[in-house]
């Protein structure tokens, strides 16, 4: 069945967040930033948002997962899509790879649509649309499960070695993706054109690059070592294929 595009039901006209930080601050921090040396790596709650900035309805998520960037125990990252750009203004940072990875997530979910503003938190939860106390819940959930995997990341100059195995009694799929993650914390746009012209937007955490650095099969022990030669954040994303759950996601700088 073909896919069919629509932006999210939104109000066109700016929106605050009054109540974010109450809405979206609850929690006890789970992550540690990993900048070098060995150590266990906490994972923190991956929230995906797939946005453009040719939806009008998208600079009120935008703002939201500005807001959820500054929390530790949060990996927000924003995937700019390219399949608004026909109607006036061509995203400056969309990739047809974050659509196509997108549409992999609606076929998971036996959709026929993708949408913008839309967040997919750890590969499991959907919402489409501005709603902040449903991002709250579904954090919050996340947050409190135990983590399927033991992690150890060690990072050497542009080498990182990482090393992974399930908890005891834990059952693991056999299909499991390594992606590291790249991504600019904040860009500032000014949008001549379309259905945001004259509006100037600074997005956070914008996706520059998704690379799958190996596979597991879920047995036995993970041990795995890339180069990460580059300037700028990067993260990790284990997850399985799909895609489908994220089993852990963590930042390396």
């Amino acid at each position: 069945m073909p896919y069919h595009f629509a932006s999210g039901n939104q109000p066109n006209g700016p929106m605050r967040i009054p109540t974010l930080a109450t809405l979206l601050g609850l929690a006890l921090w789970l992550a540690v930033p990993i900048p070098g040396g060995a150590g266990p790596a906490k994972p923190v709650v991956l929230v995906e948002l797939y946005t453009s900035q040719g939806c009008s309805s998208c600079p009120p998520a935008d703002e939201m997962l500005a807001e959820l960037a500054t929390r530790d125990d949060v990996l927000a990252l924003a995937l700019h899509v390219d399949y608004w750009d026909y109607i006036g203004w061509a995203d400056s940072f969309a990739s047809p790879q974050y659509t196509a990875r997108q549409k992999a997530y609606a076929r998971m979910a036996h959709s026929a649509s993708v949408y913008t503003p839309q967040l997919v938190i750890e590969g499991t939860d959907h919402v489409i649309g501005f709603k902040p106390m449903k991002v709250a819940d579904l954090i919050a959930d996340h947050r409190g499960r135990l983590a399927p995997l033991a992690i150890e990341a060690e990072t050497e100059g542009d080498t990182i070695r990482l090393r992974c195995a399930p908890r005891a009694e834990t059952s693991m799929p056999a299909k499991i993706n390594v992606d590291l993650v790249r991504f600019t914390e904040t860009e500032t746009v000014e949008i001549l054109h379309g259905e945001n012209a004259g509006r100037t937007i600074t997005y956070a955490n914008v996706v520059t690059a998704w690379e799958r650095i190996g596979t597991w099969d879920g047995t036995g022990e993970l041990d795995l070592t890339a180069e990460v030669a580059g300037d700028g954040p990067l993260a990790l994303v284990i997850q399985v294929q799909g895609p489908g759950e994220v089993l852990a996601a963590f930042r390396l700088r």
